[in-house]
């Protein structure tokens, strides 16, 4: 192979600066803070591979290697134009994040009314952002959808497993985009059944010309992995990050809050039995979020276990000048995180809830990072569990358990990340002889097996627990199972 062209691609690989050059406090780059080793590392597979499962874990900065990887191409002409799609809260602090690591590239958040968005598409940016959900109607929803009318350089997924189930509108549109090189971010590529990491592959690997079809079969799929994913372990790259001691806080309900949880479940398994329509798993699903509810707060006595242990544990660590984010699956003024907020009033917490607007999260994290009085930070674990670098807190409570563990995992990693120099202190409440109890016991088993087949693996009891399992939670058998007991 000769000619000028040849020679031309030859001599423009020679000329390109190593990668430690670019990253070099005197390099070619200017970054606003030291790029780690492994980070680098992390960077040369994106700039060399055009399909990625940057599968690090929490904390290890998947989007400074990102947005570097981004900056370098684009330094070195290889891109143009990439899109990031992220979930909505996150569209902020990767627009932020963009100006800080590659303040020379043009960002652009796609975002607002319908014509507002189809403006902001045709206008000039090397990065494009949008959530899932605007990518989902922008795609699927507009006729001669600006989002496919180019081919991406780069299409970034972030938080990858938006796209866990194959058959959402959402997995859809992402892989309808034109798109030259693939990446995709997620420290939990599966968060409950082999598919999910099936569908993420299919992102990776196919073509809106010609779909992809990537076989669910474990063995099958870490042979795939083995193709794209790397993945990092804090405990590996980051000997000198401080542990994360867990803690299962195991209480007995009060006197008023126990005889309401234990009428409630008699009376909701009596339901169940007398159903005289076939019995779904919806009607368990109801009962445990009902019975989950009765275990944070009673409000007919206003009586909590959780809650009388948490002030008094809060009172010492804000004695102690320690900072402490608390999290719950529930959002309303009853159960869960304005409750909350409303109940420790006197610790003067902030709240951060997924019904907050952006612009209103971000004020809320502001507060907390840019305030030293203001100890207490209460969120809703799916708005909070992710995106957010909370790491002067030194304590993380689980006031009730969500029970997918890769969840909890990332909202523990939003304090236990690179930069910590103290332990993070994790404390998870479960209420005894209670349904919290039952289920954690169900999902212990769950984890090990899952384990063997992908490190890091996430379990959701909705769709984890087998129909067998979750009526069993109750003594009760599936609708059809021989035998099913009816009075």
């Amino acid at each position: 192979m000769d000619g000028p062209g040849y020679l031309a691609e030859l001599l423009w690989a020679i000329l390109q600066p190593p990668i430690g050059l670019v990253f070099a406090s005197d390099g070619v780059l200017e970054w606003p803070a030291p790029i780690r080793p492994f980070q680098m590392s992390g960077v040369q597979v994106l700039l060399d591979r055009a399909e990625v499962l940057l599968a690090d874990e929490m904390g290890l900065g998947k989007t400074v290697q990102t947005i570097a990887a981004l900056r370098v191409l684009a330094f070195r002409g290889l891109i143009e134009a990439s899109l990031v799609v992220c979930p909505a809260s996150l569209i902020i602090q990767w627009h932020r994040e963009l100006g800080r690591w590659a303040p020379e590239l043009v960002t652009r958040a796609v975002r607002g009314r319908a014509e507002d968005r189809a403006m902001q598409w045709r206008l000039h940016a090397h990065v494009y952002i949008v959530s899932y959900e605007t990518l989902r109607g922008d795609v699927l929803d507009v006729r001669d959808s600006p989002a496919l009318r180019r081919r991406w350089d780069v299409v970034v997924l972030d938080e990858a497993s938006r796209i866990k189930n194959r058959d959402t509108d959402v997995s859809r549109a992402c892989r309808r985009l034109p798109r030259s090189r693939r990446w995709a971010l997620t420290g939990t590529p599966l968060e409950n059944r082999p598919e999910d990491v099936a569908s993420i592959l299919e992102f990776l690997f196919g073509d809106p010309e010609q779909r992809h079809r990537v076989d669910p079969d474990p063995l099958s799929l870490r042979g795939d992995l083995s193709r794209v994913q790397l993945r990092r372990k804090k405990a590996d790259v980051l000997p000198e990050l401080p542990p994360k001691d867990i803690h299962d806080i195991v209480l007995e309900l009060p006197e008023a809050q126990r005889r309401a949880y234990d009428e409630a479940e008699q009376r909701g398994i009596l339901r169940l039995r007398e159903f005289t329509a076939p019995v779904t798993i919806v009607h368990v699903l109801e009962l445990i979020a009902r019975l989950k509810q009765l275990c944070n707060h009673e409000p007919v006595s206003s009586e909590s276990g959780k809650l009388n242990d948490l002030e008094n544990r809060l009172a010492e660590i804000v004695d102690n000048g320690e900072r402490a984010l608390i999290f719950s699956q529930y959002t309303d003024r009853s159960y869960g995180a304005r409750w909350l907020a409303a109940s420790l009033s006197r610790f003067n917490p902030v709240l951060y809830t997924g019904d907050m607007s952006g612009d209103e999260r971000q004020r809320q994290v502001d507060a907390f990072m840019g305030n030293r009085d203001r100890k207490v930070m209460v969120l809703s674990l799916r708005a909070g569990g992710m995106g957010l670098n909370l790491q002067s807190a030194s304590y993380v409570f689980h006031f009730d358990r969500w029970w997918n563990p890769a969840i909890e995992s990332q909202a523990e990693d939003r304090a236990h990340r690179m930069g910590r120099t103290t332990p993070v202190t994790v404390y998870r409440y479960i209420c005894a002889n209670t349904i919290e109890e039952r289920i954690d016991a169900r999902l212990r088993e769950k984890r090990a097996l899952f384990s063997e087949v992908v490190d890091g693996v996430s379990l959701d009891v909705g769709q984890m627990l087998s129909e067998e399992e979750l009526f069993g939670l109750f003594g009760l058998q599936p609708p059809g199972a021989a035998g099913q007991r009816r009075t």
